[in-house]
């Protein structure tokens, strides 16, 4: 079979160039079809149970997508004539935003207050012409003691405010709808700050971390794969020394991914922020079959033989190895779908269909477009060693001491890897030159944190919320939460409820507490809806009926497993305190800690799975159960002495980390398939000595290893440049993995294959 296909892609290499091409173009066509989905939920697969809980929230009270205006006012005081007044025009400019259906702001407010027998409801600040400094300072002294205000829509200092927008986007486009209102709050910040100077502004919310990551996968697709490609053509022209064969495998590279894309989009793919970065990947993976087969011609070539023939002899040494690796990288990439977060099932399946392609184009397409293309190769000097054969030497002579060597740096890395700890922070997934991290960095060391819980209580009665027992469960319950150390704030209805009860007793502050009965506190949120203006209402604290309502906790910059442990504690609480209602747990910081740990499972359950297939396959490839066994070694260390080294570097581990093992599994192997077959080749086929053998291997396969290892590197290195921080330490963590492969396969392999696999006397 593979002496047919390279004999007919020899004699027939026209044909087959012009039947690749015809490929590409139709399957590349799909690739209109693609589009991008910038929304935060694509994390999170239809079943997840937090996604679940969360939209089940979101229909009972209003959404909560937002946009936050964070406005400093360069002076540091908020509480000015001036800066009140350019508050106030922000916030009316905000009910302009598209889809708008809520501002919330300092001054607009509802304020109440007791004149006479009468509940008075307006706005905090209703003009701002002519304010006393007495009314400045009673203005600031009510909006710094309101506990719905100071730390979520002013600080406690008085020294940054929000204006806050909650959209509700219809659902109809997410494509355009989303990006439009970005569009347009940033044109109310710029318009805002030529008419007043005295003041910044930064945008944070959901809808602006939707943007940051359509804007940070689009920045890299436009910056990160052509300096990837120009990395490639420098390294393969550099270290190869030709033109043609750089040229040649550009092709492969560009017919690979267009075919893959277009594929994608036929099947119905979406992108994401990590599997946009699919295109990268392909592009690196795909270089290592081409080099392979270029560096054994030029070996055959520097030998004397004729191009034609060192094609065909490149091909026939190389197609094995490239196949099993090519197949174990793609299974390695498979093991993704075991993941819990869809883009990562899709980053898995396009980047193990793009291998795949890679393979069939390097074995049809590349030797076509060789034995076309002019190459000139010089004929190497007889008893010249190369730096492979010196290598060779080395290992060979100091292999005892580099066995034990290696091991003892094996096993204190490993003894690193309890360092880590899963965090997973989705502010963080951007790195800080996203306008996005900046500012909500900014609203987490002045306001408030972007950590956040909502937690809806029901009663399962209509009306239910206005019985005393209820009211003073929540009220227990926000009181116990704000005391917690990691608490910014808590946004609760029996707030609101404490200070009408005060109004309605002549604003007396013995007064400022719970109404006790519930027919006075089903008067009190009747007299008070009444009264509030339109986009104001209730909606977002209680639900139609009044059977439940909900609670917003505001969190500071906690980790995963913090989040998760406060989550706990609070189901403990009701349990404990209030086992009669019913709790739900939701939002979107919630669902981003607890994808993470799940993740680490299912892919550890993935990576286990992969690594058996991969070594039933090495066992029979190699037709050896013991070398498939002996290959388990090189294959898994690197991963652990890389995230030993993690431990050391960073220790947090996050979701686009808790893939890493599983994909760069396949990855690893394609150094321990080629140079185990080499070694077997040289042992079984030329009855050479282990010595002789692991010499053959490193003059055969070394140079080939260490330029695609450089390659590969070289391409997640770029990858590591993201501004979108998944996938920068997804990319450094496995560029170093795929570094430590190499070093491993060179100075580890070699001496363990010469321990265990003892010449016969």
């Amino acid at each position: 079979m593979r002496d047919k296909l390279n004999n007919f892609v020899s004699k027939y290499p026209i044909w087959v160039i012009l039947a690749c091409i015809t490929l590409v173009v139709f399957a590349g066509a799909g690739a209109q079809n693609l589009v991008f989905k910038n929304d935060y939920r694509v994390f999170f697969g239809e079943e997840n149970p937090q996604l679940t809980a969360f939209e089940s929230m979101q229909k009972i009270y209003n959404k909560t997508d937002s946009v936050a205006l964070i406005v400093v006012p360069k002076d540091g005081n908020v509480f000015t004539s001036e800066h009140l007044a350019a508050l106030k025009s922000l916030t009316k400019a905000s009910w302009q935003v598209p889809f708008s259906t809520r501002v919330d702001s300092v001054t607009n407010f509802q304020y109440t207050y007791a004149e006479e027998d009468d509940m008075i409801v307006e706005d905090l600040v209703m003009s701002t012409n002519n304010l006393s400094s007495e009314a400045l300072e009673r203005i600031k002294q009510i909006a710094i003691a309101e506990p719905l205000l100071v730390n979520k829509v002013i600080s406690n200092t008085g020294h940054v405010s929000v204006v806050n927008v909650t959209v509700q986007l219809p659902g109809i486009d997410p494509l355009t709808e989303t990006p439009q209102v970005a569009q347009s709050v940033r044109e109310i910040k710029e318009k805002f700050i030529t008419q007043y100077p005295g003041t910044e502004v930064f945008l944070s919310g959901m809808i602006m971390m939707n943007t940051s990551f359509t804007e940070s996968a689009l920045n890299d697709s436009s910056t990160l794969v052509p300096l990837m490609f120009l990395v490639v053509i420098i390294t393969i022209g550099l270290l190869l020394r030709t033109i043609t064969g750089t040229i040649a495998t550009v092709i492969i590279i560009i017919v690979s991914i267009v075919t893959t894309m277009g594929i994608a989009g036929w099947l119905g793919f979406y992108l994401t922020g990590p599997s946009s970065s699919a295109p990268t990947m392909i592009l690196t993976l795909a270089v290592a079959d081409c080099i392979h087969i270029l560096t054994t011609m030029f070996y055959e070539m520097r030998q004397g033989a004729d191009k034609k023939t060192a094609i065909a002899k490149s091909i026939k040494i190389n197609f094995q190895p490239i196949f099993l690796t090519s197949i174990t990288t793609a299974v390695g990439f498979l093991s993704m779908n075991f993941s819990d977060s869809p883009p990562f099932r899709d980053l898995g399946n396009l980047v193990a269909m793009g291998v795949m392609l890679a393979f069939v184009f390097s074995i049809t397409l590349f030797p076509a477009l060789l034995s076309i293309l002019p190459i000139r190769v010089k004929k190497q000097q007889d008893n010249k060693k190369d730096i492979m054969a010196k290598l060779a030497d080395f290992v060979i002579s100091k292999r005892k001491i580099l066995l034990l060597l290696t091991s003892v740096f094996i096993l204190i890395s490993a003894s690193f890897i309890p360092n880590n700890e899963l965090n997973d922070d989705f502010v963080k997934y951007f790195d800080k030159s996203v306008p996005y991290r900046t500012a909500t960095d900014f609203m987490q060391d002045n306001l408030s944190g972007m950590m956040s819980v909502e937690i809806s209580v029901k009663t399962g009665v209509p009306s239910g919320i206005n019985a005393p027992q209820y009211l003073q469960t929540v009220s227990d319950f926000s009181d116990w939460l704000r005391q917690r150390p990691e608490t910014d704030h808590v946004s609760t209805i029996t707030d609101t409820l404490k200070r009408l009860n005060k109004n309605m007793h002549s604003d007396d502050p013995a007064w400022y507490k719970l109404p006790d009965s519930q027919e006075l506190s089903a008067q009190y949120l009747l007299l008070y809806e009444m009264s509030l203006p339109y986009g104001l209402d209730l909606n977002n604290q209680l639900d139609v009926d009044k059977s439940s309502s909900r609670i917003v906790a505001t969190f500071k910059n906690i980790t995963s497993n913090q989040l998760i442990n406060a989550e706990t504690a609070m189901r403990a609480w009701f349990t404990e305190h209030a086992p009669q209602y019913e709790v739900d747990f939701a939002s979107p910081t919630l669902m981003f800690a607890h994808i993470g740990q799940r993740n680490i499972t299912s892919m550890l359950i993935g990576t286990t799975l992969a690594l058996v297939l991969i070594s039933i396959l090495l066992g029979i490839a190699l037709k050896s159960v013991r070398f498939g066994l002996v290959s388990l070694l090189p294959n898994l260390v690197p991963a652990g002495i890389a995230f030993g080294i993690w431990g050391l570097y960073s220790g947090q581990v996050g979701l686009g980390l808790s893939v890493v093992i599983g994909m760069t599994l396949g990855i690893v192997v394609d150094d321990t398939v080629h140079f185990l077959s080499k070694y077997l080749y040289a042992r079984r086929e030329k009855g050479a000595d282990t010595k002789a053998a692991v010499h053959y291997a490193f003059d055969n396969v070394g140079r080939a290893l260490w330029i695609t290892t450089f390659v590969l590197v070289a391409g997640f290195s770029v990858l590591a440049q993201s501004s979108f921080s998944m996938n920068a330490e997804m990319g450094l963590l496995t560029a170093m993995t795929i570094f430590i492969a190499l070093v491993v396969d060179f100075i580890f392999l070699p001496p363990l294959l010469m321990l265990i696999d003892k010449d016969k006397a």
